[in-house]
């Protein structure tokens, strides 16, 4: 087995040798979970081979911390963590995302309302630069604007190639109390108190209709009186319909999402029967690249994350019933970890907020004379919100740098990427994701 360092070597061997100044995409062992995109030109580009970076390499129970390869997924970390009564503080809901994807993609989930994102909880990052280069960036040294930009651009200010991060103490079991609102303001004042008064461990909730909210509130429990996993014949989403309280064990309820967040197929006894142990995130995503280019790009469903301000979100659901009105919905409250570098100052113009709500539609049905996308981007934008650019993106160029910040990324671009072999952010999500360049 290679060691870090020799992996790290081979890679900047690569990029050193290279002669060509075209773009390169990246060769990982894990299944990409951006949003299918048949037409996505990065399938044709020369790889940078980095499959090999999936090794945890260091848990110091004792200070928390944990240090390990960017392919780690999530489901081995927790496994192997778990080992030492500890888990990541932000856990993303399904199975084989990777750590590095997590800052890539800029992921969350129900411990967000206290923690931010998985971002949020890192304390170092080693970086490949396109030149070759191999630095250390935190939060405080020489490279601290580094550190805060690469989180949400998609490898295009480096290669993340190690990853330092805080772990938190867990118990073997997660007890779930689901509270049911009929209307938007008694669900929001519920977040609003949780978010005050961090009284639970978890907190995310299932929009099923305008009338019928449910939020679900978690706890680290030593002991269950039973337990449910939700990787066969149960559906997890459904089950915050029907249930006042659930018990599951700590490693399922981190993954209780794996097999559709509310999009899941074969509800029906006899589909989840034959297929709902086959039928899982990973499976969905390899059955997508393997067969992409027979896929028309108006049959795969719309999938996005809406980071909406707290103050706005009635504002915001008054104006997405009238145009969408599509349900359920996923709904995760997401404390802003600090004044965002990579964010737009003119974004923190539209609003002061420190919670977000982040509201995720997965599986929408298109219509050929909607382009839902971009009727969201443009809703998202009037109530001062945005998106991570995991789905396909329509935003124009001038629209695109009002929500992230031009001054400091293309600061960090000259020095990690001044050939711009990894494409620049506005190209690679808003173009050649969808085979414009």
């Amino acid at each position: 087995m290679k060691t870090h360092e020799q992996k790290v070597s081979r890679i900047v061997n690569q990029l050193k040798e290279r002669k060509s100044t075209t773009p390169v995409s990246f060769k990982k062992k894990a299944v990409s979970h951006e949003v299918p995109k048949p037409e996505d030109k990065r399938h044709l580009d020369e790889k940078i081979d980095i499959s090999d970076l999936n090794e945890i390499i260091h848990i110091d129970p004792d200070k928390r911390i944990c240090i390990a390869e960017p392919g780690v997924t999530f489901v081995d970390l927790v496994d192997m963590t778990m080992k030492y009564g500890l888990v990541p503080i932000i856990v993303p809901e399904l199975k084989t995302i990777t750590i590095g994807g997590a800052v890539a993609g800029c992921s969350l989930e129900s411990m967000s309302y206290k923690y931010g994102g998985f971002h949020d909880t890192c304390l170092e990052y080693e970086i490949i630069t396109a030149t070759g280069d191999v630095i250390i960036s935190t939060p405080d040294n020489k490279h601290s604007l580094v550190f805060q930009m690469v989180n949400g651009t998609f490898g295009t200010l480096g290669i993340i190639s190690k990853l330092k991060f805080k772990l938190i103490p867990a118990k073997p079991f997660v007890k779930v109390i689901y509270e049911s609102y009929t209307n938007l303001e008694d669900y929001k004042s519920a977040i609003w108190s949780h978010y005050i008064g961090k009284d639970v461990d978890f907190m995310d909730g299932i929009i099923h209709s305008p009338k019928e909210y449910v939020l679900s509130l978690g706890n680290f429990v030593n002991e269950a009186p039973y337990t449910h996993n939700y990787d066969w014949m149960r559906i997890y989403y459904l089950s915050t319909k029907k249930r006042k309280e659930d018990y599951l064990k700590t490693q399922d309820y981190f993954f209780r999402y794996d097999r559709g967040v509310t999009n899941v197929s074969f509800k029906s006894f006899l589909g989840r029967l034959i297929f709902g142990k086959l039928v899982n995130s990973t499976n969905v995503l390899k059955i997508f690249e393997k067969f992409r280019s027979f896929i028309p790009a108006d049959k795969i469903p719309v999938t996005l994350d809406m980071f909406i301000p707290f103050s706005r979100s009635s504002d915001f659901f008054r104006w997405y019933n009238k145009e969408i009105n599509f349900y359920p919905l996923w709904c995760v409250p997401y404390k802003k970890g600090r004044r965002y570098e990579w964010l737009s100052p003119n974004l923190f113009k539209q609003t002061h907020d420190n919670l977000f709500l982040d509201i995720a539609i997965y599986g929408m049905k298109k219509r050929r004379d909607m382009n839902y996308y971009k009727i969201l981007e443009d809703g998202i934008m009037k109530v001062g919100g945005f998106k991570p650019l995991i789905s396909t993106n329509y935003y124009s160029e001038s629209d695109f740098w009002k929500i992230w910040n031009k001054e400091n990324y293309y600061e960090v671009k000259r020095k990690t990427d001044p050939n711009n072999i990894f494409r620049d952010l506005y190209t690679k999500t808003c173009k050649t994701m969808r085979g414009l360049n």
